[in-house]
């Protein structure tokens, strides 16, 4: 019978490695400073006081487990980075994780019931068996550089004993730690896959990603499947609606913040989509009004005045703003990439129809700030590119909290499928109002 365990979501109380893993990557940042049993014990502790209860959990996972000796200190040796030894400290590694046991009580975190209702029904359902099988292939794929990268002996056979007799989930955390102490280099492909078991596991994304060694592919500015869903003009739109955006910094911080911050993607991959939607409505036929207007309804910077605020003014000159955003891409692009040559990706011309068809539907809507850029929507899409004109156009009903049927909603997923948009560029994007009329729980309907 297939083992289902009681899985967290680990996402809503962390968001970076945590546990035993997140502990080993504390410890390694500290290869430099003392690192005595006194020391690790206290960082334990703190740990763990922090509301970071899975460390003790993960301690005694192992402890309870039939793994040998030798398998539990190799595992640890290898999370480590070999900067803390209790063998070197007089004692064997039972006891030691005895002793991190000890410091980290176990905790049950009391939550109130219509939170606890929510989190039964979203947990992960994955089994032990289907995690062990999928961990244990990543580990496998990855065995030949993990033997030439890491200083601990039988390292790849300690993690696969860790995945099938002990935890599938904490093997996995552990094989990431190993991975990232040593720079085990990780191919594209790879990382994607671990990216899908983290999620799968409802990790957060930074428990993955950080530190880890990944061999990226070449930026390119014509990928659409980025991390935060929206990406490119309508993400700069977002950071600058209104006058919310001071909340987060000066107008400079803000947009080195948009172009350094890649999530979990290639280094550069924002930039780079920026750069080409920001390259192509400047040196579009466009008229400086046109694009004016799409910028400022786009950012709901319509009836934003700068005489009462000077910090409002940045974008006065629209196109003055886009050059200088223009220059802060090419300048992050440079910072990863010296080689990299900014270049255009093949515009979408071939979804011209289907987006006009979008476009000029969405043009009857009540909002008159949808109305009134309209026209503009539809030179986008017929004179610069489909692509952009969509997005901008989800971006405009998104702000002005257009409803949207579920049959046009349907049709925006199965575009955004077409060009290629990550699964949750529409999700939480725009308002839902379904076709039918809503039923009353007692079966009548509301008009």
């Amino acid at each position: 019978m297939a083992t289902v365990r009681m899985r967290e979501l680990y996402y809503l109380d962390h968001g970076q490695d945590f546990g035993l893993s997140g502990f080993a990557g504390t410890l390694c940042s500290r290869a430099t400073l003392r690192t005595d049993v006194p020391v690790v014990l206290a960082l334990a502790g703190a740990q763990a006081d922090g509301e970071d209860d899975q460390l003790g959990r993960d301690v005694r996972l192992l402890l309870e487990s039939p793994l040998p000796d030798e398998v539990l200190h190799a595992v640890w040796l290898a999370a480590v980075r070999r900067c803390f030894d209790p063998a070197e400290e007089g004692t064997d590694i039972r006891c030691w994780l005895r002793r991190v046991a000890e410091v980290c009580p176990p905790c049950t975190r009391e939550r109130e019931r219509a939170e606890a209702e929510f989190l039964d029904r979203v947990r992960p359902t994955v089994t032990e068996e289907e995690l062990r099988g999928t961990v244990a292939a990543e580990i496998g794929s990855a065995a030949a550089a993990l033997r030439r990268a890491v200083a601990v002996p039988d390292i790849v056979p300690a993690l696969l004993r860790v995945v099938r007799e002990a935890d599938a989930d904490l093997g996995f955390r552990l094989f990431l730690r190993a991975a990232k102490a040593y720079s085990v280099p990780i191919g594209n492909e790879a990382y994607d896959r671990l990216l899908g078991i983290g999620e799968l596991l409802a990790h957060p994304l930074l428990a993955v990603h950080d530190e880890l060694n990944v061999r990226w592919r070449p930026v390119d500015p014509g990928r659409r499947d980025l991390d935060l869903g929206r990406f490119g003009l309508p993400l700069l739109a977002g950071v600058f609606h209104g006058t919310d955006w001071k909340y987060q910094g000066t107008v400079a911080e803000n947009i080195r913040s948009l172009v350094g911050n890649d999530a979990v993607s290639a280094p550069g991959s924002y930039a780079a989509v920026l750069l080409e939607d920001v390259r192509r409505l400047l040196d579009s036929a466009l008229s400086d009004a046109a694009v004016t207007v799409l910028w400022r309804t786009g950012s709901r910077r319509l009836c934003v005045d700068a005489s009462f605020d000077a910090d409002e003014g940045f974008d006065a000159d629209v196109r003055a703003w886009l050059e200088r955003v223009a220059r802060a891409c090419r300048e992050r692009l440079r910072e990863v990439d010296p080689g990299y040559v900014p270049y255009l990706s093949p515009a979408r011309t071939d979804l011209a129809g289907a987006v006009l068809r979008e476009v000029r539907e969405a043009a009857r809507a009540e909002a008159a700030e949808v109305r009134d850029v309209a026209r503009v929507l539809e030179d986008v899409v017929a004179t610069v590119d489909p692509d952009l004109g969509f997005r901008l156009l989800l971006q405009i009903l998104f702000t002005y909290d257009v409803p949207v049927p579920d049959a046009r909603r349907e049709r925006y997923r199965a575009l955004g499928e077409r060009l290629g948009f990550g699964a949750d560029h529409l999700d939480d994007r725009l308002p839902r109002r379904t076709d039918r009329l809503a039923l009353r729980p007692g079966g009548g309907a509301v008009p």
